[in-house]
């Protein structure tokens, strides 16, 4: 097996183009949380042409809704949801400049077509390993729509947050790839 390809957030343009699907990366750095109401108003915003609460330009966006921090923890379980429930609003943050996304589960073609156009990266956690994954979270702040509890969005600092490329900026899709190495001719 590969040795994890170690990545600093915010990651760069020639980070994202060098990864391929299946590569497993540890992430280190600032990336920010958010779900689905709070790209929802990200999304809004976009199309009214206003400013964003948040500058999502090569910003890494992890599809959490962490629970409450126990004493001494700068944050409670933070585990990935489901990403199709981003899928109506990720192609548009994509286009105004979001290069990575952490989630889990399948995308649809809109989402795969951005990610190329955009040359974007997605990303995947481990469900049901939020206890686990917030022990790579040093630190963490509601940064923009407190009032939305747990979905609002967090800057979390991340020490080797282990995920893997499960579309890459060329397209490829582990969720294709994999499957296709194992059926019969």
């Amino acid at each position: 097996m590969a040795e994890p390809i170690k990545l600093n957030l915010p990651l760069k343009r020639e980070d994202v183009n060098g990864l391929k699907a299946g590569d497993l990366v540890l992430l280190s750095g600032t990336m920010l949380t958010g779900r689905d109401a709070a790209h929802k108003r990200l999304y809004e915003l976009i199309q009214q042409g206003k400013e964003l609460p948040v500058d999502i330009e090569g910003q890494c966006i992890f599809y959490t809704g962490p629970s409450p921090a126990p004493p001494g923890r700068p944050i409670g379980a933070a585990g990935p949801t489901t990403s199709s429930r981003m899928d109506k609003y990720a192609p548009l943050l994509m286009d105004y400049g979001l290069l990575a996304m952490v989630g889990k589960g399948l995308r649809n073609r809109e989402v795969k077509d951005a990610i190329v156009r955009n040359g974007c990266v997605y990303l995947g956690a481990t469900g049901g390993s939020g206890a686990l994954l917030s022990r790579c979270i040093t630190a963490a702040k509601v940064v923009a729509y407190p009032d939305l509890g747990t979905e609002a969005i967090r800057e979390i600092v991340v020490e080797d947050f282990p995920a893997i490329v499960i579309i890459d900026a060329a397209g490829d899709d582990l969720y294709e790839i994999g499957p296709a190495k194992y059926a019969r001719a």
